[in-house]
């Protein structure tokens, strides 16, 4: 997989993650959703693997790669890692290392790109990289700069959303330009820009990670019921909050739009 061009890229508003205020933690907005029903599945998988690895969190040095108001690098910090978050967006590294002072959690954030980690070579025993590869122009440039600061038998877990014909109806679609299921801004995600899971394969060999598997997705109730959920929201009858106590994802084999893997630095 190549560079994303400039014309894709343009099409895509990353600028959201730089907005005034908190937009993370605060239960009625969108991003709180990665909370509520993104992480029970994103961090269930991450435990799944540190477990099927037989490796104790404690200790070990995590670097999470755009950590953006810290809703997942919070988790990674309660499993016991030594923790650093990376970020681009100002305003995003303010909220987060507001609420993790306030949470009592010691965690370093830092402002900078997953095209440039400032880091030294085998610098961390995992990066974790999760709804952020679909973002980045320059993914091998991302995929080199993981693989370089982690440390040999290092572990690199991550999720993306992959490029098909469902996630093109589902994540653009329905969650972005549909009016009566729309939650989230237009282009908040650009579809040229998802990645097929032999596209991250391909990479990770690439640039040393020994890829080992990928987990799939699927929301825990049936696709009318969530549709019906969208639309409550869409008509104002629910909030970002009624929502999220409802719907959330959970592990499965379909790998069609949301899929999370891992790989070991050789």
């Amino acid at each position: 997989m190549e560079k994303i061009s400039t014309e894709v890229y343009k099409k895509i508003d990353n600028d959201l993650y730089n907005a005034d205020g908190d937009i993370w933690w605060k239960p009625d907005t969108i991003l709180h959703l990665l909370k509520t029903s993104v992480n029970p599945w994103r961090v269930g998988c991450a435990k799944d693997i540190i477990k099927k690895l037989a490796i104790d969190p404690k200790g070990k040095t995590a670097l999470e790669v755009g950590s953006g108001g810290g809703i997942l690098t919070e988790e990674i910090a309660k499993m016991g890692f030594i923790t650093t978050g990376i970020d681009p967006a100002d305003q995003s590294i303010i909220t987060a290392s507001n609420h993790a002072r306030a949470s009592g959690l010691n965690i370093k954030y830092e402002k900078g790109t997953g095209e440039n980690l400032p880091y030294a070579n085998g610098s961390f025993d995992f990066v974790f990289c999760c709804d952020v590869l679909e973002h980045v122009q320059d993914l091998p440039k991302v995929i080199s700069e993981i693989s370089r600061v982690l440390k040999p038998g290092g572990v690199f877990i991550y999720d993306t959303l992959n490029r098909t014909f469902i996630s093109k109806v589902v994540a653009i679609k329905i969650w972005q330009e549909w009016k009566r299921w729309a939650f989230m801004p237009p282009n908040l995600h650009v579809w040229e820009m998802f990645i097929k899971p032999g596209e991250i394969k391909e990479l990770l060999q690439k640039n040393g990670l020994d890829w080992k598997e990928h987990t799939g997705s699927s929301p825990n109730v049936s696709i009318p019921k969530m549709l019906g959920f969208l639309r409550k929201r869409a008509k104002g009858e629910w909030t970002y909050a009624d929502l999220g106590q409802n719907f959330w994802l959970v592990k499965s084999n379909d790998m069609n739009i949301l899929y999370a893997g891992f790989a070991i630095k050789k």
